[in-house]
């Protein structure tokens, strides 16, 4: 095989997400979101950890955009606090909030780094979950609908790509099945399909909204995507596969790209009595977004293996690993469908995290023959425990290693045809990680904090300067 590289204009990226690096969580007219108030409840994350200050990046966000033009990044996707632009979640606009984001964008294009806007990772203001239960209600679908319709107003001529909602299927989730998020709800299966029908109901107005402000802007929403491998060849565990990408996979992709419920699943839904209510109406905005769609956005850290769950079989309820212990991730599934059990063949990370970069150009070949839609790497990377030497240097050979192996795959995807316009890293500065801290490091540049505070200051990890060498000669460097 010819030396593999990416296309000429690749974007070659990195991540974040409003929560957790911007800090200033009261600043500037800031409004409360919900994980400002979820993160009070005692033992929701670890050692308490929050993202009042963060890694301050409010405050620092020229240093470290500095850095990434140093580097040589050719796109940066960043998420917007709603709450920041609206503290209220409606009405009048906080113009410090705004002036933020506008020294951001201005910050990037000055550098020649395309910026990528997400608008909700997560973090919905808390006042319009105390107004009418925030995505439990529909409300909400108008509320975005206004806050996406301002922002692409106001960046139109700033912004080219734009997601819009984060990993839907994770926040949904761990949400209002497994308590982990905000709400904190317990397996609430019927308004958890509900919610998500907002959720892809808010998705499909803010796409169309979208397509009459900018009909050659880019636009799509990005998905914590892990494919499925069968156990093995017993029918039993091939069939545990199907069911598992029907609902854990299929139920949120083909929605985003063809405006319509798996069938299969949907049916298996209705007989349980929590299958959203989809009216006529719905499903005509849901087809309509869909056919505007420009790609499908990724979100890529491990794959799953399925195995027949018996009736009386594992629940959806197992532990997970938060702290980093190794082995303390528990197997969970659905009873009487599939099961996830670990893969023998694969090395996994500290928190248990199946470590596959083949898994990627699966990802990639899939999508491209499911959807025959372009392809952007929203997030992947490696969550690690990362060592500050006494003369400041990080040698995360670690990271590079599975960073450079991931790349390798998603070049053969390229090779083998599928249309891939960006790679961002998971993430640029390390950050908080939602619910396991300061001590789970994802970035190529580190910053001095922990759970107990620290200096914020920056250091270049090795994994910078060679991640700097694979933008340089666009992927050519990786062997």
């Amino acid at each position: 095989m010819d030396k593999l590289q990416m296309p000429a204009n690749f974007l070659w990226g990195s991540a974040s997400a409003a929560y957790q690096i911007e800090g200033a969580y009261q600043e500037d007219g800031k409004g409360l979101s919900n994980w400002d108030e979820f993160v009070k409840l005692p033992g929701k994350t670890y050692q308490n950890s929050t993202g009042e200050v963060a890694v301050d990046h409010y405050h620092r966000f020229k240093e470290d955009v500095a850095l990434m033009a140093e580097m040589g990044l050719k796109t940066y996707r960043f998420s917007i606090s709603w709450a920041r632009l609206f503290p209220q979640g409606r009405g009048e606009v906080n113009q410090a909030g705004l002036a933020f984001y506008e020294n951001l964008i201005a910050e990037c294009l000055a550098y020649g780094i395309e910026p990528m806007v997400t608008l909700y990772h997560w973090d919905i203001p808390q006042a319009l979950e105390e107004a009418y239960g925030g995505w439990e209600s529909p409300q909400v679908i108008q509320d975005y609908l206004d806050y996406a319709h301002f922002l692409f107003q106001h960046f139109k001529d700033k912004v080219n790509y734009w997601i819009t909602i984060n990993e839907q299927n994770i926040f949904t989730t761990f949400g209002w099945m497994t308590a982990l998020h905000p709400p904190g709800k317990l397996q609430q299966e019927k308004l958890f399909y509900q919610v998500n029908h907002h959720v892809f109901l808010a998705h499909a107005q803010a796409v169309i909204a979208f397509k009459e402000i900018m009909p050659n802007g880019k636009i799509g929403a990005s998905f914590a995507y892990s494919p499925s491998y069968a156990l093995d060849c017993d029918p039993k565990n091939a069939m545990s596969k199907l069911d598992f990408d029907d609902l854990k996979n299929f139920w949120w992709m083909d929605v985003y790209a063809y405006g319509r419920y798996p069938k299969s699943a949907y049916q298996h839904l209705a007989k349980k009595g929590v299958a959203p209510v989809v009216s006529e109406a719905d499903s005509e905005l849901l087809v309509k977004a869909a056919s505007k769609i420009d790609f499908m956005g990724v979100n890529y850290y491990q794959t799953t293996v399925c195995e027949y769950n018996p009736l009386d079989g594992v629940a959806s309820t197992g532990e997970m690993n938060t702290t980093g212990k190794k082995g303390t991730n528990q197997i969970s599934g659905v009873p009487g469908i599939y099961k996830n059990p670990t893969n023998p063949y694969l090395k996994t990370t500290d928190w248990d995290w199946t470590i596959d970069p083949m898994g990627l150009r699966y990802a990639c070949k899939e999508i491209t023959s499911r959807y025959n839609l372009p392809i952007i790497i929203s997030e992947n990377g490696l969550g690690a425990f990362d060592e500050l030497t006494a003369d400041h240097h990080i040698h995360d050979d670690y990271r590079i290693d599975y960073l450079a192996q991931h790349i390798k795959e998603l070049m053969i995807a390229v090779e083998e045809g599928s249309d891939i316009w960006a790679y961002c890293t998971w993430s640029f500065t390390d950050l908080l990680s939602w619910l396991n801290g300061y001590q789970k490091r994802y970035g190529f540049v580190y910053v001095d904090r922990s759970e107990s505070g620290g200096s914020l200051d920056r250091y270049k990890k090795d994994s910078f300067y060679w991640y700097k060498e694979v933008i340089a000669s666009n992927g050519q460097s990786i062997d």
